[in-house]
């Protein structure tokens, strides 16, 4: 049987969070399959970024062109590692670049691919995959075939690895292909707020009916020390901007708070806030999905519970 082979995505100033996350689970599935871990990272600040990971060896290939990500580039730089390092699984996030270069790279290669993978456990023998489907409907368990597979994994399936470790190194010189050139990156526009770092999340949905009862909202946020966020009908309302919202196309949240106001709780809202460690909901529909995933919930008018609520923690 192969390594467990993670793709590092490339970040800001470093590799991705969601890459991050990968290596802990790589670390445990090596120790459990008795072979190794090994990352792989692109671009010339690869060899730094990787030096120190807590895996068992690490591959670097440095070409200034995989700076910025290139679909042909990286599928043929990643398959002929695939075909040198022969992994029993590959595993890469499953963001905008995991989804695409998983598919080509499990197309190159004649791999199965196994999409929005949420955990990954040894089952007697086996490995199975725990994945989402239809939009986090429902939960399918695939088992990994013998003949390995690439696997994209949920960002915030497990918490990101950061102990250091001294890996075996080793840079590759490969021919990249410049038959395809990125002429512009585009980033998607910042808040002024990163919703993902934050402990407490005040987030609201259609039930706040107005952009006139928002300041309620922010009013409740700076009581309780956090956050207005907002689930996608806000967003598409034009009430709050893009990167406020939380659900499958915004952000994936783990606060250690998340308060939901008026939020119905589609399977593509719960898919980015599921995991936050208290979730208290607030819902005039008593069937509403969130109530599911609540620790607690009540029925009291959203809008009537705000201003009181912030009262009583500013003590007055």
């Amino acid at each position: 049987m192969g390594p467990i082979l993670v793709m590092m995505e490339n970040g800001e100033t470093g590799f991705t969070e969601s890459s991050r996350e990968l290596i802990g689970k790589a670390r445990e599935l090596a120790t459990q399959l008795g072979v190794a871990s090994v990352a792989v990272g692109f671009g010339p600040s690869a060899e730094d970024h990787l030096r120190h990971l807590g895996v068992d060896r690490v591959i670097a290939v440095a070409d200034p062109a995989l700076s910025q990500y290139n679909p042909l580039s990286y599928e043929t730089v990643l398959s002929r590692i695939i075909e040198q390092v022969q992994p029993y699984v590959t595993l890469m996030s499953n963001t905008t670049l995991g989804l695409d270069l998983g598919a080509g790279v499990a197309a190159q290669e004649n791999l199965p691919l196994i999409a929005y993978c949420s955990d990954l456990a040894i089952n007697g023998d086996e490995l199975v995959a725990t994945c989402q489907v239809f939009a986090g409907k429902l939960m399918a368990e695939i088992r990994v075939p013998d003949q390995g597979a690439v696997i994209t994994v949920m960002p915030g399936a497990w918490a990101a690895y950061n102990e250091p470790g001294d890996p075996e190194r080793e840079v590759l010189s490969v021919d990249v292909p410049q038959t395809m050139k990125v002429l512009q990156t585009i980033e998607p526009e910042k808040g002024d707020v990163d919703i993902t770092k934050a402990d407490i999340l005040v987030s609201v949905g259609r039930g706040i009916e107005s952009p006139d009862n928002l300041p309620l909202a922010e009013e409740l946020a700076e009581a309780i020390g956090g956050v207005v966020s907002c689930s996608r009908p806000v967003v598409d309302a034009g009430w709050l901007p893009k990167a406020r919202q939380v659900g499958k196309s915004g952000q994936t949240v783990k606060p250690k708070l998340y308060l939901a106001l008026g939020i119905s709780g589609a399977p593509e809202h719960l898919q980015g806030m599921r995991d936050a460690d208290l979730i208290i909901a607030v819902n005039t529909d008593e069937n509403a999905s969130i109530m599911d995933v609540a620790h607690y919930g009540t029925t009291v008018d959203m809008l009537e519970l705000m201003p009181v609520l912030a009262e009583r923690l500013r003590g007055e």
